[in-house]
């Protein structure tokens, strides 16, 4: 899987390069519409090859210590019996009797989190480039705050002695935790919040937000899926996606307000340009008033 072969020091490597390229390839040589394409291109891989950078090294930083993990592990456990939530062991049960259903959620679990969001990026940036900067910036503060989250090491249901659960992806040797590959040991740790179920719901958001075909809504299907996966495979507890998606609101919050601040601060200035100008010279009688322009409320 990408997240065990990449390291964060190889990401962070190949990270540095697409930027200084993307840089070289606008500046050096005669401007053209395809090279600032191309230079674009790289600027973004750039940002998200630097982001996953970011993650691995978190993940790293988690995996040091897992001192209270299962303690953590436990109080989510039973709060969630507390707050009357569906037993994720009782899911699971239904599931276990199916070692297709059971394979295919592992292998869903694994390739579907990092797919779904390159494939949304791609799409975003090829057909829809006035979106792409808000998707982009949504997927950098979730996962951000997520990482920030997940320092705090907390073990996943399929870790905890006595919640009835097990875990399928080593029983079927589809586990991409517990080995080390390319110098790299995958964070079991991280169980809160789950990057996964805030990856999914991004997704949808971002489909029916934008496109408008009306064949957009069946994207809801990748959201109800992650969640019945990761609880399936005993990776995350429900709490785990409800902080997901709070995070995901979060980042939406913080956007909009910052571009009602901007589209503010831009209106503000183009009054007070036109009142300079008014002061400056007196304006013909009878002819209009200076025009203000219009400022649009939505940010990148």
């Amino acid at each position: 899987m990408l997240n065990l072969t990449l390291n964060w020091q190889s990401a962070g490597t190949l990270a540095v390069a697409a930027f200084a390229a993307s840089v070289a390839v606008r500046r050096v040589g005669a401007p053209s519409p395809r090279r600032v394409n191309v230079g674009l291109v790289l600027r973004e891989a750039a940002v998200v090859v630097g982001l996953f950078a970011i993650w691995q090294y978190a993940g790293q930083i988690s995996v040091m210590s897992g001192d209270g993990a299962y303690a953590r592990g436990e109080a989510i456990w039973n709060a969630e019996r507390w707050l009357h939530l569906p037993s994720e062991a009782r899911v699971q049960g239904w599931a276990l009797p199916h070692p297709w259903l059971i394979q295919g959620a592992d292998y869903y679990y694994a390739s579907l989190h990092f797919g779904a969001v390159i494939a949304l990026l791609i799409w975003l940036f090829l057909r829809h480039r006035e979106a792409y900067p808000w998707v982009r910036m949504t997927l950098v503060l979730v996962t951000a705050w997520s990482l920030l989250v997940q320092l705090i090491p907390v073990a996943p249901p399929r870790l905890l002695p006595d919640d009835g659960m097990v875990d399928v992806a080593v029983q079927y040797g589809q586990s991409v935790y517990g080995t080390t590959i390319g110098g790299l040991q995958a964070d079991s740790y991280s169980a809160m919040p789950s990057v996964h179920v805030a990856w999914c719901v991004l997704v949808a958001v971002a489909v029916i937000k934008v496109s408008r075909s009306r064949w957009r809504w069946l994207v809801l299907a990748h959201p109800i899926l992650t969640v019945a996966v990761v609880v399936v495979t005993a990776n995350h507890y429900w709490l785990d996606g409800v902080a997901a998606i709070a995070l995901l609101l979060l980042a939406y919050l913080v956007q909009w307000y910052a571009a009602r601040s901007r589209a503010a601060y831009l209106l503000r200035r183009a009054v007070v340009s036109g009142v300079g100008a008014e002061g400056g010279a007196e304006a013909p009688l009878g002819s209009p008033p200076a025009p203000v322009r219009a400022v649009s409320g939505r940010g990148d």
